[in-house]
């Protein structure tokens, strides 16, 4: 069952999502913003200022999953201006960032990560993640730039809507069996086998 609002808000009062915004924000200080916080049935995370990294080439290499070499991040710079704090993604480049917000789902919930349209009608498309059952950390967020043209991607502001998934007790959750990205930092997580 996909979760609502009220249930959202009771998940964030044990701990779910912190620091966590119960409506849906859309302007701070008469300055408009992408949208995060509560929505009906999910919530828009946020990207933090904090770590921000495209990949680059490196002549001779190949980024090899098995034997991630991080040589191929190079972190960016936060820029600011009066429309607010943001990475550049370059056009038709890949983008790995961080959540605001961190997240402790419970062992009966499956969040999957979707982009938001704002966002994609800009050429930033997320890559469709899960956090399963038991999962805690900071997110670490994929984008793409699919647009010919370099793309501002905001921090503090919304990327990306989780929605709640509910279904019966699982076996073994994502903590009982040491995942590998369980209690990720609030940095860039790369690549672990």
């Amino acid at each position: 069952m996909l979760k609502n609002d009220k249930w959202i808000i009771e998940q964030a009062k044990l701990g779910m999502i912190s620091p966590f915004e119960s409506s849906l924000v859309r302007e701070i200080e008469d300055r408009r913003v992408i949208s995060y916080g509560l929505s009906s049935y999910g919530y828009d995370l946020r990207l933090s200022p904090t770590d921000f990294r495209i990949f680059r080439h490196i002549p001779g290499t190949v980024v090899n999953p098995k034997r991630f070499n991080s040589d191929n991040l190079e972190s960016i710079a936060l820029q600011t201006d009066e429309d607010g704090s943001f990475f550049i993604i370059p056009a038709n480049s890949y983008a790995l960032g961080v959540s605001l917000e961190r997240l402790r789902i419970p062992a009966n919930i499956t969040v999957i990560c979707i982009g938001k349209s704002t966002m994609a009608r800009c050429g930033i498309i997320a890559n469709i993640t899960p956090a399963e059952a038991s999962w805690e950390g900071f997110l670490t967020l994929e984008f793409s730039n699919a647009s010919s043209a370099d793309c501002r991607i905001y921090a503090n502001e919304g990327v990306l809507q989780l929605l709640f998934l509910e279904g019966e007790p699982c076996q073994t959750t994502y903590a009982e069996r040491f995942g590998k990205y369980q209690n990720q930092p609030q940095t860039v997580t790369i690549a672990k086998v």
